[in-house]
């Protein structure tokens, strides 16, 4: 198992889904399923695997997840996507 802060993104809808987990493919499996308890990633059947963090602890990914949902900016995103530096702050920030 490894703690993984990861971002979907939908073209369809022009959407990104933040989340975390302990176990990646398990929750991508989850997120492409056809059920509704998948809630907000049920809009779309397009969702991609855009970008991950992988974690030492779980309340570190937690953190890191917060962090970057309280953004709640696409300009944010584009940047952790373009900028790798970005990636080993948010780890440093929240060891």
């Amino acid at each position: 198992m490894s703690n993984t802060v990861y971002i979907l993104y939908s073209k369809k809808l022009d959407k990104h889904y933040i989340g975390f987990t302990e176990n990646l493919d398990v929750r991508l499996d989850f997120h492409h399923s056809d059920s509704q308890s998948r809630k907000f990633t049920y809009k779309s059947d397009d969702w991609e695997l855009i970008f991950t963090i992988e974690c030492e602890t779980k309340r570190q990914g937690l953190s890191i997840e917060k962090h970057i949902k309280s953004m709640e900016s696409k300009i944010y995103i584009q940047n952790l996507l373009k900028y790798p530096e970005m990636k080993f702050k948010l780890l440093e920030k929240y060891k």
